[in-house]
């Protein structure tokens, strides 16, 4: 067992516990959480010596692990630029456990990461939810599906307009060829309910639980208009959402808050690269959340390196979003928008032993590191290890 103790506990579901302590089994499983914890003898402890204590941050969308370093063409494996619609395509058989982008997320107090395909196609594939602590991927897996990756905007026209030469050329394409997916699935679908077994698709096999709604479309959407659009599609075919980037968000935050699906905000750097970016920045999250959005935070990494997820919920702090409402953003409410709260996301009886033990808040001070990153209840990285 371990015992975490003599530290400023936030759980992120109640209040925060000053001298809190966290007991976590030999199962990996938190098995306290509060003050004045008692520990069998034996038990591992680590004196959090008044420091912050929270749950492992988890990030909602990223690409690491397909794409390694040094970042040149054998390495990545982000986007299969050979087709604009690929659902039958899986995270999971593109990840490198051993991109060094996964150790430095845990240096930075980031131990759950939704990782899938790019915005290259309308349709690209699924996600997975992994620890980021392991050797091999399928030991690492949290969540598999997790989520089926569609793009709407500038990257599917300039993939397949201006590079491949073929089509979507405008976004009423790109549109066109997810309805006629989800109505080629949503067919599919019903003929095996009724029994009468269709030839074998693998990619609206892939499809299939999108259209029964046990995953969400993953939609990466920048401008309004693309978010307006992604939100008609969901609800023409009854499926569940989730608004990713969301970058112009702020401007119809209002009607996003009377649809009522989540969205996953960012990345709020480096440059605005695109002309659909031209409104990015970290007060975006603000507006949606005081509008009534439940919105978390994203880096895109490797566009921004995901040790920084909670330098950028700092930012939206400084630019409105309230203080626990950014820790939230970076922990449970991720956690939730994915269905992965069951296990990880707030410090909860039963919930899986992923820890940090932070030095200062990385929230409030820049240069802000873990001590300790600890994931099912094992030491992951201590920064002590590295002196």
């Amino acid at each position: 067992m371990l015992l975490i103790h003599n530290g400023y506990v936030k759980t992120m579901t109640c209040a925060d516990i000053e001298n809190g302590a966290v007991l976590i089994d030999d199962n990996g499983k938190i098995a306290a959480v509060g003050k004045d914890l008692k520990a069998p003898a034996g038990t591992t402890v680590i004196d959090a010596k008044g420091n912050l204590v929270t749950p492992g941050c988890v990030e909602a969308h990223c690409h690491i692990g397909l794409s390694g370093t040094p970042g040149v063409w054998q390495n990545s494996d982000i986007n299969e630029k050979s087709d604009p619609v690929t659902p039958h395509l899986r995270a999971i058989d593109g990840i490198n456990p051993r991109d060094e982008k996964l150790t430095l997320a845990l240096r930075g107090g980031i131990t759950t990461a939704c990782i899938g395909p790019g915005s290259a196609n309308v349709v690209g594939g699924t996600f997975v939810a992994i620890k980021l602590a392991g050797e091999c991927v399928d030991d690492m897996i949290l969540k598999n599906p997790v989520a089926m990756k569609c793009a709407f905007g500038e990257n599917p026209k300039n993939v397949y307009s201006q590079v491949a030469k073929k089509a979507p050329v405008t976004r009423m394409q790109i549109a066109g060829q997810l309805r006629e997916l989800l109505a080629k699935a949503k067919n599919y679908a019903a003929q095996k309910e009724a029994g009468k077994n269709p030839p074998l698709d693998v990619k609206l096999e892939a499809m299939t639980p999108v259209i029964k709604k046990e995953i969400p479309l993953k939609a990466h959407a920048h401008r309004a208009d693309d978010i307006l659009t992604s939100i008609r599609i969901a609800k023409k075919f009854d499926v569940n959402l989730t608004l990713d980037h969301c970058t112009e968000g702020f401007l119809i935050a209002k009607h996003l808050a009377k649809e009522g699906y989540p969205a996953i905000v960012g990345p709020f750097f480096p440059g605005k690269s695109k002309i659909e970016l031209q409104n990015k920045g970290p007060h975006n999250v603000g507006f949606l959340h005081k509008a009534g959005v439940k919105a978390c935070i994203t880096t895109d990494a490797p566009v921004v390196a995901l040790e920084f997820l909670p330098l950028c919920a700092g930012l939206a702090c400084k630019t409105g979003l309230p203080y626990d409402e950014a820790w939230r953003a970076i922990t449970l409410t991720p956690a939730e928008i994915m269905h992965i709260d069951d296990r990880v996301g707030s410090l909860e009886v039963g919930k899986d032993g992923d820890v940090v033990i932070w030095d200062s808040d990385p929230l409030t001070a820049v240069g802000a590191a873990p001590l300790y990153t600890i994931v099912e209840g094992k030491v992951a990285y201590c920064a002590q290890n590295l002196k």
